[in-house]
């Protein structure tokens, strides 16, 4: 059975890779287009710079945040001032450390599904006199949705299981800061906190596995749907 204090900490790890999909999905859908539809200069290096939190030590990307968003930094003056929001030792912060690390994740997916869709059938809906926007609501989306859910699954995953941005960034405050990753952490660090760590660990893996089966899930009915389009 999973105390009180578990159950807040599950609640808010939720909460917070919740949170942080929702605020990298547009800008990661605006990337991945970019890099799907235009060739400008510069789109190697905006390749690197997406792909930089999967190969950067997550310490030096908590830092990063620390120095530009914590109380003296001057993003985190701005975002205060005119945002009225506070990242630094926040839930909030937890949430963004989780959408930068996870942004790869998201980015990929929804990049490959642009680039698999016919451009012959956007074509086609602006012959018949859609706009732009009517054909990226009635055509893009629609066919992009595969590779948009499988990148929000494993980036909700990846949100989840953040440790070393999140614990530079906003610290290990219980019932505040304190996401699955940073209890387990906290009760591998007391001697009788195994069982605790254990029972996390189980829900941490089960979440897991359940995200991972999904975008495989996800990414197979893409390929299928690829396939059924081309024939």
């Amino acid at each position: 059975m999973l105390t009180g204090g578990e159950l807040q900490i599950i609640l808010l790890s939720l909460k917070v890779a919740a949170t942080a999909m929702a605020a990298a999905l547009p800008l990661a859908f605006f990337v991945a287009w970019a890099l799907a539809r235009w060739r400008f200069r510069g789109r190697s290096l905006l390749q690197a710079i997406t792909t930089l939190p999967l190969v950067l030590p997550p310490v030096v990307t908590g830092y990063v945040l620390l120095v530009s968003f914590g109380a003296n930094g001057p993003l985190g003056w701005l975002s205060r001032e005119v945002l009225g929001l506070e990242f630094a030792f926040r839930w909030t912060g937890a949430a963004l450390a989780a959408a930068i690390m996870a942004f790869p994740l998201l980015v990929r997916p929804i990049r490959l599904s642009l680039e698999a869709i016919d451009p012959g059938l956007e074509e086609a809906a602006k012959t018949l006199g859609a706009g732009r926007l009517r054909v990226l609501a009635t055509v893009v989306l629609p066919l992009s949705l595969p590779g948009i859910l499988a990148g929000v699954i494993l980036g909700f995953a990846k949100a989840l299981g953040e440790f070393g941005a999140t614990i530079t960034f906003v610290s290990n405050i219980p019932g505040q800061t304190q996401t699955l990753s940073l209890a387990i952490y906290s009760f591998l660090q007391s001697p009788t906190g195994d069982m605790a760590a254990l029972r996390l660990i189980g829900i941490s893996v089960l979440l897991a596995i359940g995200a991972i089966v999904a975008s495989e899930w996800v990414s197979s009915r893409l390929a299928a749907g690829g396939a059924s389009s081309r024939d």
